[in-house]
């Protein structure tokens, strides 16, 4: 809902500072009498508050700076409808660049993800906490659930939320719909991902999965041709024609085989997160160059990663993606050069997905605020 602008612009920004007061992370209240004051202060409080991509200046950004301070004291809201329409793909690979490059400057904590297991339940929870510093310090903490039955509900298999909290404080000040975030997010590190890699004159396509990430990849990655197909389809056929093949399924075993990959197809790997599942062969595996979102992650919770090493392959990780976006390693080196990015998602792509998306609400005041 938009608040509403009162036409004293000081009297906008007293009744800004009053709703601030009870927000420790914000240095400067408004209490301008003039609009170059209020321009200053509302800057210094946008930028506290995380709103990095607000521009303030002039007289009318003055007013709407002063309009999303208004709405600032508590959380930001967002359910999947929301999620989905700010969350822009182009805006979500700019972000995850970012993010993946503050990772390989050592900017970001990143712990291995938790997977908490109950007794005789149906799916299982997962947290995911990262912080980022820099210009851009935030806490983020995505928690999910896990469901493998659940599409036959109709419903996605996570379902959770992403929080957002003060870096200066700790302060809520965001809850975000997690599986509309998981699956932008995911389908646009594989678009960073399919740029860094994939060979420059690449036309063919194809998706092996029809789920919600099939349906975001084909989305995030806009080829002449492109070929989706199921379980129940000829996954040899398009694999065989692929220039860039995206794996995003829930298969427990590969899906792929080495023999159907032509010479220097790129391979986006995002289905599997845990050990115990897999959808590329070992064969695959030995043969092309791997590409991880984060080695750690890769060596501690890939099941498509473990499992070849079990086989006995010689996989080596070749480098991270934020690793060439930050030019400290090199991506592809030959024309035939297999690539094969495993994707398994990090923290901090999910907290710099909520970062965009609460400074796009603060903007655009959108959401419910909720005060705890």
């Amino acid at each position: 809902m938009k608040t509403a602008l009162p036409e004293d612009i000081a009297e906008f920004a007293a009744v800004a500072g009053k709703r601030l007061a009870r927000f420790g992370g914000v240095q400067a209240a408004l209490r301008a009498e003039t609009e170059d004051q209020l321009r200053h202060d509302a800057r210094t409080a946008l930028s506290d508050l995380g709103a990095f991509d607000l521009d303030v200046r002039g007289s009318t950004d003055d007013r709407l700076a002063a309009a999303v301070l208004c709405q600032a004291a508590g959380a930001t809201a967002l359910p999947y409808p929301v999620v989905e329409e700010l969350l822009t793909i182009p805006e979500c690979i700019a972000a995850m660049e970012e993010a993946l490059a503050a990772l390989a400057r050592g900017e970001v904590h990143n712990p291995l993800r938790s997977i908490v297991r109950a007794p005789n339940a149906p799916g299982f929870m997962g947290l995911m906490p990262a912080w980022r510093g820099g210009e851009r310090a935030c806490w983020g903490l995505k928690e999910i659930c896990l469901y493998p039955e659940n599409p036959k509900r109709g419903l996605d298999t996570h379902l959770g939320a992403v929080l957002l909290h003060s870096p200066d404080t700790g302060e809520l000040i965001g809850v975000f719909n997690a599986s509309a975030i998981t699956a932008i997010r995911t389908a646009a590190v594989s678009a960073v991902a399919t740029k860094l890699l994939a060979r420059q004159d690449a036309k063919t396509l194809a998706i092996i999965g029809t789920g919600v990430q099939g349906k975001s990849h084909k989305r995030a990655l806009p080829y002449e041709d492109v070929r989706v197909v199921g379980r129940n389809d000829d996954i040899e056929s398009a694999v065989r024609a692929a220039d860039i093949v995206v794996l995003a399924t829930s298969s427990r075993e590969p899906v792929i085989k080495r023999e159907w990959l032509k010479p220097g197809v790129h391979i986006n790997a995002v289905g599997s997160s845990i050990k115990s599942t897999r959808e590329v062969d070992t064969a695959t595996m030995a043969a092309a160059s791997l590409f991880v979102d984060r080695r750690e992650s890769t060596m501690n919770e890939s099941g498509d990663y473990l499992m070849a090493i079990q086989d006995g392959a010689d996989v080596q990780i070749k480098a991270e993606l934020g690793e060439i976006l930050v030019g400290a390693a090199k991506g592809r080196i030959s024309p035939d050069e297999i690539t094969l990015f495993k994707s398994l998602g990090l923290a901090v792509e999910d907290l710099a997905s909520a970062q965009l998306l609460h400074a796009k609400a603060l903007r655009e005041g959108v959401g419910t605020r909720v005060e705890f």
